[in-house]
């Protein structure tokens, strides 16, 4: 289910800062998942301390991937529950399948609150109504609830997801101004993940 362990946030973070080029990056899943979201049986035997490093480590994952100045895109692939959809939420433009996939932000349910980056995200990239609603309930919606919500820029047959995902990722990435519009738009989210 590509759920978030220390192991993957650490990964993820070493993919993210180490991408430098113009090329945009697209990020999926294997699987029946795009991202499970933290893993609550590892994080169940975690002791304090290393609780204490996944959530400071999901913080600069969010980080170092919504600093990307590339375009991102999310392809997502399968189920995207709470950090899941947050990896989602931190990129530029998110494409989804059509089916019966469950997403949402199920902390509460979980028992496993929101680290500071990833509540940063979603308090920036969520309007408030549905913030409230989907992460005070632990509501799982549909990917066409989300695609109408405008949290998903599109919605796309299983396979055709790569290629529609390809093709999307350089139309953005052939825009001339992209960097600096999109340090415009993002910059300050950016700032904000970084002070903490």
């Amino acid at each position: 289910m590509n759920a978030l362990d220390l192991g993957a946030v650490a990964a993820l973070t070493e993919i993210f800062e180490a991408h430098r080029s113009d090329q945009p990056l697209i990020i999926t899943g294997q699987g029946k998942a795009f991202c499970a979201g933290v893993d609550t049986k590892a994080f169940a035997a975690y002791s304090d301390p290393q609780r204490q490093t996944l959530f400071d480590g999901m913080t600069r994952m969010v980080t170092a991937l919504c600093a990307i100045k590339a375009p991102t895109l999310a392809a997502v692939n399968g189920h995207a529950l709470g950090g899941g959809l947050v990896l989602a939420l931190c990129c530029d433009y998110r494409v989804a399948c059509h089916g019966s996939h469950k997403y949402g932000l199920t902390e509460a349910k979980a028992g496993v609150p929101f680290p500071a980056g990833p509540a940063e995200v979603i308090n920036c990239e969520l309007p408030p109504t549905l913030l409230r609603h989907l992460t005070l309930s632990s509501a799982v919606v549909s990917a066409s609830f989300l695609h109408d919500h405008l949290v998903f820029d599109a919605l796309v047959e299983q396979e055709n997801l790569n290629d529609a995902a390809q093709a999307t990722a350089l139309k953005l990435a052939e825009q001339p101004a992209f960097a600096s519009v999109k340090q415009q738009v993002r910059g300050a989210l950016v700032r904000r993940l970084s002070a903490l």
